[in-house]
């Protein structure tokens, strides 16, 4: 089956760098769906420009996925690719940080993996066929001074992703992790700009990474042609995560 065939599935989907890589897939031929919580009139813009179906729910909430991947699958097909992007951070330094927004990030970031993925690894082993993309970040492996909770869940999803990837290998389901750099998108543009100047001069590229180019990594990730690349951490940080 080609890429035109295949079903694509973005959490998180509607801006920043799930909707690239909802575009990215789209303008290669697969079925896209995205989804988005909360965030209704982006989610109408993106749906406008783009034609992309887009769907409300919240990833940390384990029934609301079950029947949201269900509707999906009714109207579309069955899910060959699923790209967990969705993702929210709580920053504060530890000793100030409280127990919500510890669960938030926790339950969001990583908790989601297990909610969204339990949802498609039975059709995808069954077909004997699936990709599956988790979006974790740059600083999962450098740590970030106020993330620790981002940084903890970041780092479990690439753990995760180890796991399943072994659990599935031969069953033609490949599970593989990006993890950008700071890219230009609406969660970098609330960092305050001394902060961002000071990161930017630490990337050997110094520049932020641009959403397509993240797009780009999602695409090579779920394409046929990637069979042989499972269990893998791509880094997208021009240079960023060598130290």
């Amino acid at each position: 089956m080609s890429e035109s065939g295949r079903i694509a599935l973005v959490t998180g989907g509607v801006q920043g760098l799930g909707a690239a890589a909802a575009r990215a897939l789209q303008d290669a031929g697969y079925t896209v769906a995205a989804t988005h919580y909360r965030d209704g009139a982006a989610a109408e813009r993106f749906t406008e420009e783009t034609g992309i179906p887009t769907h409300e729910w919240d990833v940390a909430d384990y029934d609301a996925c079950t029947a949201g991947v269900e509707g999906i699958e009714t109207a579309l097909g069955p899910v060959d690719v699923l790209v967990n992007n969705a993702g929210v951070n709580r920053d504060m330094m530890f000793h100030k940080m409280t127990r919500e927004a510890w669960d938030q990030v926790m339950s969001v970031d990583l908790g989601s993996m297990f909610n969204m993925c339990q949802q498609v690894i039975g059709g995808m082993r069954e077909r004997g066929y699936g990709r599956i993309v988790n979006i974790s970040s740059v600083n999962a492996a450098r740590g970030q001074a106020g993330q620790t909770n981002y940084c903890a869940a970041k780092a479990g999803i690439e753990g995760f992703t180890r796991a399943l990837a072994r659990e599935t290998a031969r069953k033609g389901i490949t599970v593989n992790a990006i993890a950008p750099g700071y890219a230009d998108t609406p969660m970098v543009e609330s960092v305050p700009d001394k902060i961002m100047d000071r990161i930017v001069d630490q990337v050997p590229k110094h520049r932020l990474a641009e959403p397509d180019e993240i797009g780009r990594a999602v695409l090579f990730l779920a394409a046929e042609e990637a069979d042989f690349v499972t269990g893998t951490t791509l880094n997208v940080s021009g240079g960023f995560r060598m130290g």
